[in-house]
């Protein structure tokens, strides 16, 4: 149910009595972002587009990894929920992610979101806005409460992008070591 502050009763005769959802202070990360960039759920031929903008934007040829996670995400995944945004009719940015029923001792199901990538060119142009916001619409379909994603500390860009999109820290630490020490 909306919030008494977005919602509007009529009193009197005439008043209106209406969500105003046109209300910048409703939106959903830029939720009119998906109604300005199409975005559409990923498909197995989009492998080499998703290799082209990942290569444009890191300048290395990852296409063993993304044939991995392709793999993973209409194979493996039980519920799809990786998605593509377009331009001018070709990819310009993906997010592949999946639903974990499960994990780590938590029983609800959790979404994973497990890349990002926008088209250099396309950058500053609401495609990652899009993305995010079409994928939460998703989620919430799916009655899914939580997102969550790692980011090296270091990459200050997406840092500030998951921060906008409603991103904070976690109360879990992600432990790691070698298996062989140096």
């Amino acid at each position: 149910m909306p919030s008494p502050s977005r919602l509007t009763i009529p009193t009197r005769a005439g008043d209106p009595g209406e969500i105003d959802y046109s209300s910048a202070a409703t939106d959903d990360f830029d939720t009119l972002s998906r109604d300005l960039i199409p975005v559409r759920s990923l498909h197995e031929d989009d492998l080499a587009a998703l290799v082209a903008i990942d290569s444009k934007a890191t300048r290395r040829n990852r296409s063993a990894y993304y044939a991995r996670k392709l793999d993973e995400v209409m194979q493996e995944s039980g519920v799809r929920v990786s998605l593509v945004a377009e331009r001018d009719g070709r990819p310009v940015g993906f997010i592949m992610a999946r639903v974990d029923f499960g994990e780590f001792g938590c029983a609800e199901p959790e979404a994973v979101i497990d890349t990002i990538g926008v088209d250099p060119d396309y950058r500053r142009h609401h495609v990652g806005s899009a993305l995010m916001s079409q994928l939460m619409a998703n989620l919430r379909t799916l009655q899914v409460d939580r997102v969550r994603t790692e980011v090296n500390w270091n990459d200050l860009s997406l840092l500030a992008y998951l921060d906008r999109a409603g991103f904070a820290p976690a109360q879990r630490i992600v432990l790691h070591r070698r298996v062989k020490p140096r």
